[in-house]
């Protein structure tokens, strides 16, 4: 039993009620109400928050993973299925979850097939995902299906964090020294500004009043400047989700040095490792490359494949549709191509998310040992302009007084 904090009201008074309510589910609980002659106006499990506190709610890859490997050992050992989700919901410390878990159940018990139930919470469970668990009931291998998720989806965390992590030191140190900057101009170069002020006959370098006029900007209409900023990383939000913005980002990904090579084999080990594991559970080509196109999260990739799916529906094998095409790297179609001969495609396409996978953590170590001089020279290059700015005003004046 979950509880859930609901504001109701009383059908002949028009009372409005706000109190707690024990029940399986949401729709449980609203049943009860009903049943007490009260209309549900919100239900909320309790502790719930909503707004920007919901992410502390939200559920992780690394519950999801541990949500299929327990349901797979349940399964495995031969508790039913309904049982085995009772048992998983009990032990799960994410309330979101449990609520999920909850309405699982009750679909399930109402005849709905596993999958099915799944599929009504997209944010949650995937399109890969679904048709796994589809794959798993259709063969009587659910829980060959789930160990095969939670392996797949711990592989794609794992490059998803090492990608991040290695972003996170160049953003720190271009934020360190946004900073710094933003100091030097509000703080030292004014003070510059003031000396000369008291000297008559002085002028600062144009080099210096550039920078001071952006100082007194930033001192003056500081509150401008947040607004312009928050403005344009808006626009350029939205613009990102649009189909446009969406294409042109996704293709500068795949194009940009030195993140470029580094995408393009995130995308193939990502391809190759969902490939594989839908192939290893029984899903048709078509369907497995349908579903492996929205997993891609690139829409030249994804382009590519339902390219490629339109052929193989045409009477061409996987590798020949994949073969030339510009978005996937020569290995992938012939790897899959001695996967085909051979009779062994999964085996194939895990091997090369293998590769692949390695491959992306050897170029975010090369990017990394780059990024690292580069990051030093642009530095030294900021350091030497505001430098500059400060000391040409400086040697200006002393010059002056050497000459008279």
């Amino acid at each position: 039993m979950l509880t859930y904090v609901y504001t109701a009201r009383e059908g002949t008074t028009g009372k409005r009620i706000q109190a707690e309510i024990e029940a399986e589910d949401e729709r449980a609980a609203a049943k009860i109400l009903l049943e007490r002659g009260l209309s549900p106006l919100e239900i909320r499990l309790k502790g719930q928050r909503s707004g920007a506190f919901a992410l502390l709610n939200r559920i992780t890859t690394k519950q999801r993973v541990i949500f299929s490997r327990q349901l797979s050992t349940l399964i495995n050992a031969g508790l039913p299925l309904v049982q085995s989700l009772e048992h998983v919901r009990g032990q799960t410390s994410n309330k979101a979850l449990q609520v999920i878990i909850g309405k699982i159940i009750t679909d399930v018990e109402a005849g709905s097939t596993l999958s099915d139930s799944m599929a009504r919470h997209p944010k949650v469970f995937d399109t890969v995902y679904i048709s796994l668990v589809a794959a798993g009931e259709t063969s009587g291998t659910l829980d060959k299906s789930l160990e095969r998720l939670a392996d797949q989806q711990e592989k794609d965390a794992e490059i998803i964090s090492k990608v991040r992590g290695a972003m996170i030191y160049p953003f720190i140190v271009i934020l360190v020294m946004i900073g710094v900057v933003t100091f030097m101009l509000v703080t030292v170069l004014p003070q510059v500004q003031t000396l000369y002020s008291s000297l008559p006959g002085a002028e600062l370098p144009i080099f210096t009043r550039m920078l001071l006029a952006v100082s007194n900007f930033l001192t003056h209409f500081w509150w401008l400047a947040i607004i312009l900023l928050g403005f344009i990383v808006f626009l350029t939000t939205r613009w990102a989700r649009t189909g446009p913005g969406k294409h042109a980002i996704d293709g500068a990904k795949m194009k940009m040095w030195p993140i470029g090579p580094l995408f393009m084999k995130l995308y193939m080990a990502r391809f190759a490792r969902t490939a594989s594991t839908l192939v290893g559970s029984g899903v048709p080509m078509l369907k497995m490359l349908s579903t492996t196109s929205n997993a891609i999260n690139n829409v030249h990739v994804e382009a590519s494949i339902n390219a490629a799916a339109e052929k193989v529906k045409g009477g061409k094998s996987l590798s020949e549709a994949l073969a030339g095409d510009p978005n996937f790297l020569d290995l992938v179609p012939n790897m899959i191509k001695i996967g085909e001969q051979s009779g062994s495609l999964q085996d194939m396409l895990a091997k090369v998310a293998d590769y692949y996978e390695k491959e992306v953590d050897n170029q975010i170590k090369a990017i990394s040992t780059l990024v690292e001089p580069i990051l030093m020279v642009v530095i030294g290059i900021v350091a030497l302009v505001i430098v500059a700015a400060v000391l040409l005003p400086i040697y200006s004046l002393a010059g002056k007084n050497l000459v008279r």
